[in-house]
């Protein structure tokens, strides 16, 4: 029986090394090409999740209660901060023909409660609570104050939690602002956006869980949960609406960069500011 020489043999070897490689060039290409569109989208899905995560917040911020600071240039952090509405509604200003009711005073100091108007809300019971009236987020009017100066817009809640009719919180002042449209909020603690970029990759962390600074809080306390990592920059801006001052208009951008691959995302958010 005839068989392969090694010459022969040698042959088939470098021309199945020459098609190999000839078709490692043809197909090098395609794979890189893989590779690259699925870290990209790896990072845009990142990217893409944190501001819809910041974006959906913000819908439920109380308003005139969103500011930021800081620089985001690599060295210094920004900040973003608001106040999450938990419900609200329309206080009852007045009683009934018949006398009947609990309307919300502003004129004495002893009243702590007060009826809504309207169907009843519900209030969860795992976070601290606090009713707010008119908050117009100047010194006076602003719910990062607390209530010891008299004059400011911030009463712990004291009431049941669930579905509830009526409001009860604790203060030894009046409130300061009649609401024009009988409007209350009911809120948690405060929620701030630190974002922290630089060329070997920065943060954006939220901060939770801490209390009412007068001043925007550099940085935070609180509990932290990491939104993205690898950011190499990033932006928050805030303004409100020249023709609508009843409005607000939140700008975020973020880059994220990985293994060469970079993507950069920017949303823009409007969040009223009728309080």
């Amino acid at each position: 029986m005839a068989g392969f020489t090694l010459a022969e043999a040698i042959i088939v070897i470098v021309i199945l090394g020459i098609i190999s490689a000839a078709i490692a060039v043809f197909i090098k290409g395609p794979i890189d090409a893989y590779f690259d569109v699925s870290r990209r989208a790896g990072l845009t899905d990142v990217a893409d999740t944190a501001l819809r995560r910041i974006a959906r917040d913000l819908q439920r911020a109380l308003p005139n209660s969103v500011r930021v600071a800081g620089a985001c240039n690599g060295t210094t952090p920004c900040y973003l901060e608001y106040v999450p509405v938990v419900a609200g509604g329309r206080y009852r200003a007045d009683r009934d023909q018949f006398g009947a009711g609990d309307p919300l005073d502003f004129t004495d100091n002893s009243d702590t409660s007060f009826d809504l108007i309207g169907p009843a809300i519900a209030l969860p019971a795992a976070t601290p609570l606090w009713l707010v009236v008119y908050n117009l987020g100047i010194p006076g009017a602003s719910a990062y104050s607390g209530d010891s100066i008299g004059t400011d817009v911030r009463r712990p809640y004291a009431g049941a939690t669930g579905s509830v009719s009526a409001i009860n919180f604790t203060s030894s002042v009046v409130l300061p602002f009649e609401s024009p449209a009988r409007r209350f909020h009911i809120v948690s603690n405060p929620v701030s956006y630190v974002c922290l970029p630089s060329p070997t990759g920065g943060t954006l962390v939220r901060h939770d869980g801490y209390g009412f600074p007068v001043n925007q809080p550099q940085p935070p306390a609180g509990t932290t949960s990491i939104l993205a990592a690898d950011v190499t920059a990033c932006s928050f801006t805030y303004s409100t609406l020249e023709v609508a001052r009843s409005a607000g208009l939140i700008s975020l951008s973020l880059e994220i960069s990985s293994d060469g691959e970079t993507v950069s995302l920017f949303n823009q958010i409007h969040v009223s500011n009728v309080p």
